[in-house]
């Protein structure tokens, strides 16, 4: 039996339907802190278990032989203070193997507080003594676009100083999930660096933006204190804009810039490259007459 927690989630959804494909269904538990919300697979079965509270977590995992932690969308402590209380509740239910969602760039101390935070997860994984594969995500393509899709629309990218970025298609990491937790490959420990195939600077980006629009996007390089004011002024909370900042400032490092082939060897195909996820978020839809 698997069980995929944060399935109601884009990317525990994906991994969900992408698993029912290659495995049967009945043997798919969908975990969900508001299980009432969620619509999985015909033939999957679904279960509460919530990471912030714990007595919920023995009987969500009791059973089940492999389970995949999608960790949360916190920061710091609490982020790690709830994917302990998963990890000790699987070791305790037995689990063979704890996959986790991981970071590419995971590394304490990093600029980039959740890369931070995964390398410490992985480090309370390995002292679980569990058995763990520690699924070292590429940045997310879609991470991308909420960072600086407007600005893209709006003709300019006004962002500070950076470094390349392997941008990677969440779904294919949904995929590659599916796959290990099927049992086709196994990593011990942490996975080398699921990304797609190559690295991007935000200069390149702004001129495939450019190519796929078919009008001028710049590249203007700003403080990183003009694009934080920028984003608090927008609304963005102030924690948050410093989190984000945190991906320049990690990027500019190099702690994004790995390209990998493993997660091409498990899709059995090239990742899908950045200029399809632009281009499907750029590209007006076409219009259909309406009678």
């Amino acid at each position: 039996m698997i069980l995929v927690t944060g399935v109601n989630g884009h990317l525990g959804r994906a991994i969900v339907e992408h698993l029912s494909q290659r495995t049967a269904p009945a043997q798919i538990i969908a975990a969900s802190r508001e299980p009432g919300s969620l619509s999985p697979p015909d033939g999957v079965a679904v279960r509460r278990a919530d990471f912030a509270d714990p007595a919920s977590l023995p009987e969500a995992f009791a059973g089940m032989e492999r389970i995949e932690i999608v960790s949360v969308d916190k920061l710091g402590e609490e982020a790690r203070r709830l994917h302990r209380n998963a990890i000790a509740a699987a070791s305790d239910a037995g689990v063979e193997r704890i996959f986790y969602t991981s970071h590419a760039g995971a590394r304490e101390g990093s600029p980039f507080p959740p890369a931070d935070q995964h390398a410490r997860s992985e480090a309370d994984l390995k002292a679980s003594g569990t058995p763990f594969t520690a699924l070292r995500h590429g940045f997310y393509a879609e991470s991308c676009l909420q960072m600086i899709g407007e600005d893209l629309k709006r003709g300019e990218l006004r962002v500070p100083e950076d470094g390349p970025v392997c941008w990677t298609a969440r779904d294919d990491l949904a995929w590659a999930d599916a796959a290990l937790l099927a049992g086709d490959t196994t990593f011990d420990g942490a996975t080398p660096p699921l990304t797609a195939s190559r690295a991007w600077t935000m200069s390149e980006i702004a001129e495939l933006a450019s190519q796929i629009t078919c009008r001028e996007i710049r590249h203007t390089v700003v403080s990183d204190a003009e694009w934080k004011a920028a984003k608090v002024a927008a609304g963005v909370p102030e924690h948050y804009a410093e989190m984000l900042l945190g991906t320049f400032r990690a990027s500019r490092r190099g702690d994004f810039s790995t390209v990998d082939p493993t997660l091409e060897n498990l899709l059995g195909r090239k990742p899908t490259p950045l200029r399809d996820v632009l281009a499907t978020a750029l590209t007006p839809a076409p219009q259909t007459d309406q009678k």
